[in-house]
């Protein structure tokens, strides 16, 4: 198998894989059963439109930089929303950014990648993803266990703790648990998983070498970037940024 044909048949597997996807969501009552089906509608509207504009926007600088900043937007503001519902959401713009730019600055800077539109919006795209799953959960868990675990951020401050020593203590090791599945991702690549950029470039016609150098490379920054994401998050939500700070009364 060399390539994955645009053809009836595989729309129709598409269908079906959405299709049970939601039949088991539903049947498991898990409550996403409509999410699924959205979820890959989009999915095929997006992809079909994303892959059109790429074709166009490859070979001009400022088509890219457009895209790429496009696609940090609808980064921000997903994680802004999977963390807090409210204006306080904007601040996930900062972890996002902390993660990625960094590394994107040492994979193009160091000529490790090629700086070559049709290079730099999918490796932008793939720590732009990382560091919004990164930052939503790393967010996410942080706040619950603030509200959840009230009571041991008041002790602290009554010992004397800051604000922001107290919320680290009682938040940063539950939230920092959204970087596993990196750390799993990584960890097991080769043994359990092949990931897209792997199976992408073998279907390409790359050789096998070549393109395990590229994944590895592609993980370890995922990895790193993921991994300021997450720390940054925490030192937001610590802070108060995400919403109430936690020594408030």
């Amino acid at each position: 198998m060399s390539d994955i044909d645009l053809s009836p048949a595989t729309a129709v597997v598409v269908v079906l894989l959405a299709l049970g996807a939601a039949a088991v969501a539903r049947s498991g009552r898990l409550g996403h059963a409509p999410a699924v089906l959205t979820a890959s509608l989009r999915a095929a509207v997006q992809l079909g439109v994303v892959s059109l504009i790429i074709v166009w926007a490859v070979d001009r600088p400022f088509a890219v930089a457009l895209f790429i900043l496009v696609m940090y937007g609808v980064a921000s503001v997903t994680a802004g929303r999977r963390i807090t519902p409210g204006p306080a959401g904007r601040w996930a713009a900062v972890p996002v950014a902390a993660g990625a730019v960094p590394v994107l600055a040492l994979l193009f800077g160091t000529g490790t990648v090629p700086l070559r539109g049709i290079t730099l919006i999918p490796v932008t795209g793939i720590l732009l993803g990382g560091c919004l799953t990164a930052t939503a959960l790393a967010g996410r868990r942080a706040l619950d266990e603030l509200a959840q675990r009230r009571g041991e951020v008041e002790a602290a401050l009554a010992l004397g703790f800051s604000d922001r020593d107290a919320a680290l203590e009682v938040c940063r090791p539950p939230a920092s648990q959204a970087l596993v599945p990196a750390l799993d991702q990584t960890g097991t690549v080769g043994l359990v998983t092949l990931p897209g950029a792997f199976v992408g470039m073998l279907l390409g016609g790359a050789g096998p070498l070549h393109a395990g150098v590229v994944q590895l490379v592609v993980l370890i920054a995922l990895l790193a970037a993921e991994a300021v994401a997450v720390v940054v998050t925490i030192e937001l939500a610590a802070r108060g940024r995400f919403g109430t700070r936690p020594g408030a009364r």
